[in-house]
């Protein structure tokens, strides 16, 4: 190999964690574990929301969704929780759904993970771990039963 290319691909190869990492992102390991909490705009199944993350006592994170852009009935009445496979949520507006819970940020995996996330399009529960694309972007991926799909909220504030 040429003497004068090999220096410069030793430098490429030494940054390739770093770009791989995205833009706004120092590499892994960056991230605080209060980095998460705020408030993200997210669209998935056909919905609009917003949702804010937030941190409790336990230094577990939650999720509620705040705002959705379609939240009236055919009649003009707010929607509610109907899919919720637990009866006495059903009657929970859709504006304020408690969507993530038990999440807790792992050290070394530089990721939160170990909560539920519910999905109020399909009224399914499933286990969640979420990590930062970019500085703005959050990857929630839920799985359930081997099956995994991953959402991007886009964070506003």
């Amino acid at each position: 190999m040429n003497r004068f290319l090999l220096p410069i691909l030793s430098v490429a190869a030494a940054m390739l964690p770093y770009v791989a990492a995205g833009p706004g992102m120092c590499g892994a390991g960056d991230e605080k574990p209060d980095d998460i909490v705020g408030v993200y705009h997210v669209s998935h199944g056909g919905e609009e929301s917003r949702v804010r993350v937030f941190r409790l006592e336990d230094d577990s994170y939650s999720a509620q969704v705040v705002w959705v852009r379609d939240s009236l009935d055919r009649d003009g009445n707010i929607r509610l929780d109907e899919k919720n496979p637990d009866k006495s949520l059903r009657s929970v507006p859709c504006n304020r759904l408690m969507i993530m819970s038990g999440l807790k940020y792992d050290t070394v995996k530089s990721r939160w993970a170990g909560g539920k996330i519910y999905d109020p399009t399909r009224g399914l529960r499933a286990n969640v771990v979420c990590d930062f694309k970019s500085a703005d972007t959050l990857a929630v991926r839920g799985s359930l039963l081997g099956i995994s799909q991953t959402v991007f909220w886009k964070k506003l504030e």
